[in-house]
Formats: C-alpha cells, sequence, structure tokens
C-alpha cells in the first residue's frame, strides 16, 4: 500500500519531477500550487488515479481544513520562485511561501504527525567565505539587496522547522539544494544552463556575467530527486539540514564555453555587468549526506548537458 504524500509546488521544475517518480512507486499524491510561477503543463501527463490537485496558496489558513489533507504521511514542501527571475519579479509573494507557507506545512505535519522535508537553498550561504561549504557554515548574506528576498527567507523557513522540531518533535528535515537542472526545465526560466543552451542553440550571444569566474556546482535533477527522498525515508536525517548538490564545480566562461563545444555553435561570448550580490563561488560539502543518507550525485555535467542540449533542440 502506497503512502499519502503532499508536494507543493508541483507544477514547478522539481515538484513535477517528484510528483511523477512518488506516483510510480505507488504513491497517492496530493499537489498544491498557486501556479504563480509553476506551469500546468508540468501536470498533464499525471497519473489522474493517483494523483489529486489543490490550486491554492499553500499560505492560505483555509488549505490545513482541506479535506483531501486529511491522513498525510508525508510532505515535501519545495513551493517557491527559485531563479533570480522568479524571485525578483515576486519578491513579497517569495517572503510569504518560505515563512508562512513553511509554517503552514510545518502545521499540517504536527497535525497529521507526518515526516515533512523543506526545501532550502545553497542561497542559505550567501557569498561564502569559506569553500565547500558544510551544513555548520552560518553563510554571508546581505538582508538589503534583491536577493534577499528569497535567500533570507529561506534562512527564515529554516528557523521555523528548527522551532516546530524543537517545541514539538515534528519530523523535519531540510535539504539544502545547489543549482539543479535538466532536459526538462523550462528554456525561457532565466538560470543559467537554460540561458547558455538556448542561446547556443539559436546561435544568439552567450551572455556571461561578469568576468565568468564565478563557480557554480550543478546537480541533475534525477540526483537531487534521488537525495529528496532518501532525506525523507532517513530516520538518522530528522531534524538535520543536509547539502543537496554535486560538488564538481566549473566557472560560469568554462561552462559557456563547454556548452558552445558540446552544442557546435557558432554563438558568440559576451560579457555584461555582474548583478548584485551574484556569489563568486559555490560548492557543497557532501560529507554529511554520503554519512546519514549514502547519497551522492552520479550523473556527471558533460551526461546531464548532452541530455539537457538534445531535448532542447527536439523544443526548438
Amino acid at each position: 500500500m502506497g503512502r499519502k504524500i503532499v508536494v507543493t509546488g508541483a507544477a514547478g521544475f522539481l515538484g513535477s519531477h517528484l510528483v511523477k517518480e512518488l506516483i510510480d512507486e505507488g504513491n497517492l499524491v496530493v499537489g498544491i500550487d498557486n501556479l504563480l510561477t509553476g506551469k500546468s503543463k508540468n501536470m498533464i501527463d499525471m497519473n489522474s488515479e493517483k494523483f489529486t490537485f489543490i490550486g491554492m496558496d499553500i499560505c492560505s489558513p483555509k488549505l490545513l481544513s482541506h479535506p483531501l489533507l486529511n491522513g498525510v504521511d508525508e510532505i515535501y514542501h519545495l513551493a517557491s520562485p527559485a531563479s533570480p527571475r522568479s524571485y525578483q519579479a515576486h519578491p513579497l509573494k517569495t517572503v510569504e511561501v518560505n515563512t508562512l507557507g513553511t509554517k503552514n506545512m510545518l502545521e499540517l505535519a504536527m497535525k497529521s504527525d507526518a515526516k515533512i522535508v523543506f526545501t532550502s537553498t545553497s542561497e542559505a550561504y550567501g557569498d561564502p567565505k569559506i569553500t565547500p561549504q558544510p551544513e555548520t557554515y552560518r553563510g554571508n548574506v546581505n538582508t538589503w539587496g534583491p536577493r534577499a528576498c528569497y535567500d533570507e527567507s529561506k534562512r527564515l523557513g529554516e528557523v521555523y522547522c528548527y522551532l516546530y522540531h524543537a517545541l514539538y518533535d515534528v519530523k523535519v528535515k531540510v535539504a539544502r539544494i545547489f543549482n539543479t537542472y535538466s532536459a526538462g526545465l523550462a528554456n525561457d526560466d532565466g538560470r543559467v544552463i537554460s540561458n547558455f543552451v538556448t542561446e547556443a542553440l539559436t546561435g544568439k550571444d552567450i551572455t556571461v556575467y561578469g568576468d565568468g569566474t564565478q563557480t557554480r556546482s550543478f546537480c541533475y535533477v534525477t540526483d537531487t530527486i534521488h537525495g529528496l527522498k532518501l532525506l525523507m525515508e532517513k530516520e538518522d536525517a530528522t531534524g538535520e539540514i543536509i547539502n543537496i548538490g554535486n560538488p564538481a564545480e566549473i566557472t560560469i566562461l568554462n561552462l559557456a564555453k563547454k556548452i558552445k563545444h558540446l552544442t557546435q555553435s557558432s554563438s558568440r561570448i559576451v560579457y555584461q555587468p555582474l548583478p548584485v550580490d551574484d556569489p563568486t563561488i559555490r560548492k557543497p560539502n557532501l560529507e554529511k549526506a554520503k554519512r546519514l543518507l549514502n547519497w551522492e550525485p552520479t550523473v556527471s555535467l558533460d551526461e546531464g548537458l548532452k541530455a539537457t542540449i538534445k531535448a532542447y533542440k527536439d523544443k526548438i
């Protein structure tokens, strides 16, 4: 018999991938999304016998009494604008969903005695002064800038998780996710791999911000989802924050060159000024994930990029 699982942000990039896997495993899934940045087309081929959808804002106090949310076993709280373009377009909603929305989901977990995974972010580390970043690192975050609505609301979401675990013994686990990408990611969402691949395939200039020496660590979606499911499953992860990402670090300029090479593109690489508070380094320390979850990523950047390029070619 499958479990009854709630996924918030079910129409988003990560959420829709996760929902499909959970349904395939025989679970009953209730997806919640207000479609602010999620797309209903991401849910078109969900198995209707195993999937029900609630088109509501997770900050709504009415949600907790929704009849579909009785007897829930697990909650994956993924709802939030996630790319700089989308959270800067909806800054106040981003703050709400990561704070009030998180509190609402923790209330549901407490009421149902359910396990809950909150997807936080590597942005909780801000522009880090140490690398790779372990979960014990407290970060270097600016509260007064255009990225703060995302970084700081995720950090406050973690505080809510800590309090509900400490005060009410809610079975909470926090994932700090590093850049995730896939062949299925919308090619207009403003994230760097989507941008570069789309630009390379259409012959447009590949735009690098700053001098391109800033680094990122990219994790293919199947690895990220596997990490989240292990986080939910493992008792030892209760009350813990765990990095989920790929430690293979690459500069943005080298990423642009790699994508140009893999697409055999004639695009030029051009430079634009660096956005405010853009982090200079990103590389997860995975010791805790290996120890508590026995998890590490298996898809290399080249493999993941080839799959992404092939899917984008078919779309274009």
